[in-house]
């Protein structure tokens, strides 16, 4: 699977070479977390998850200032970073994703399909075929690709046969902000285990804005550098494989926030095609949080919006500074008047 994979080098001196793999990035930001020079950017991971804006998740700001440390590598829970020497991979039991123990399935598998059913990342497949012999039986082969599996448990919860093994890169700690969170889904959207879901309320319920799932979460902080407006905090509390220098890793990561999402987009107009309907004013994250009023009816009668607003009919930016980089603003326009755009990272 590898040499179909577009690889991308990062940075290269001497006989090393960062490689970057995209396609096996989740945009946890990990990586930037562990850099001791700062060099790596990750943001408007929220529009790239939702296929508005052509990027990776993860790009090389200050590739003069990388020393190729390969400690990105090491931390990285899907190998989507890799250090080669000569030409060669380096990836030694001190690498997170090596030292992981592969998702792995047993002979007590019946070869049901459930794992294939509820794999958020596409990851499993099953062959099966009635037995031949007479018995009531599914025969078969269940494969597991672990090149872009996440460990993130839901297979080996739902096999009924516990045939299934997982072991996951951390345990941690998630917690949103009812008051901040303006229910734009991005992170629902972005999350690589499915561990992020709105209930649905019963009448007169009331329910959290986004509800967590614990046991598929690998808290990998994907969710809260997408957040456009910074409302969910992810912490990681252990690295449980058995990593070989496992304290440098724990050095870089444990009760660490998550890295600041660069503003990596712009957005763009096309005040010609735009209605003025006022959709993406109202749906906007940052105008939500700073304009409560907006979404209850009230978008004429304010006289200032933090990001969006209509102005004579078409619409306006305010502030490109301000922007989540979630695109709610482009899914929602009717028209495709607003847009994002990738913009060089400083």
């Amino acid at each position: 699977m590898q040499d179909d994979m577009r690889l991308s080098v990062f940075v290269e001196k001497k006989d090393k070479q960062l490689i970057y793999s995209p396609e096996k990035c989740i945009g946890c930001g990990t990586c930037v977390q562990a850099c001791p020079k700062g060099s790596l950017a990750i943001g408007a991971v929220g529009a790239v998850a939702r296929g508005l804006l052509d990027a990776d998740f993860l790009e090389m700001k200050e590739r003069e200032e990388c020393i190729v440390c390969g400690i990105c590598a090491k931390v990285c829970p899907t190998g989507a970073l890799e250090l080669r020497q000569e030409g060669k991979p380096l990836t030694d039991m001190s690498y997170l994703f090596r030292a992981m123990k592969p998702t792995s399935v047993n002979e007590s598998c019946v070869h049901c399909g459930l794992c294939e059913d509820i794999c958020p990342r596409g990851c499993i497949e099953v062959i099966r075929e009635i037995s031949t012999d007479g018995r009531l039986k599914l025969v078969g082969e269940t494969h597991i690709d672990s090149e872009c599996c996440v460990h993130c448990g839901w297979c080996a919860a739902v096999c009924p046969m516990h045939a299934i093994s997982v072991e996951k890169p951390f345990e941690g700690r998630w917690t949103m902000d009812e008051n901040v969170c303006q229910t734009c889904h991005t992170c629902v959207e972005v999350c690589p285990a499915n561990a992020l879901f709105n209930k649905k309320a019963k009448p007169g319920e009331r329910v959290e804005k986004i509800s967590h799932r614990p046991d598929a979460c690998i808290y990998c902080g994907a969710c809260a550098v997408a957040c456009p407006v910074n409302a969910i905090d992810v912490r990681k509390t252990a690295v449980l494989p058995d990593v070989e220098k496992k304290s440098i890793i724990e050095k870089k990561l444990l009760e660490t926030p998550v890295p600041e999402a660069l503003l990596r987009t712009c957005l763009e107009k096309d005040e010609a095609a735009c209605l003025g309907c006022g959709n993406c004013v109202i749906v906007c994250p940052v105008n939500a949080l700073n304009s409560r009023e907006l979404a209850a009816g009230y978008l004429n009668d304010m006289d200032e919006k933090t990001l969006l607003e209509v102005k004579n009919g078409r619409i306006s930016v305010v502030d490109q500074d301000c922007c989540g980089a979630d695109g709610a603003c482009a899914l929602i326009c009717p028209v495709n008047a607003i847009w994002l755009v990738k913009r060089e990272v400083k």
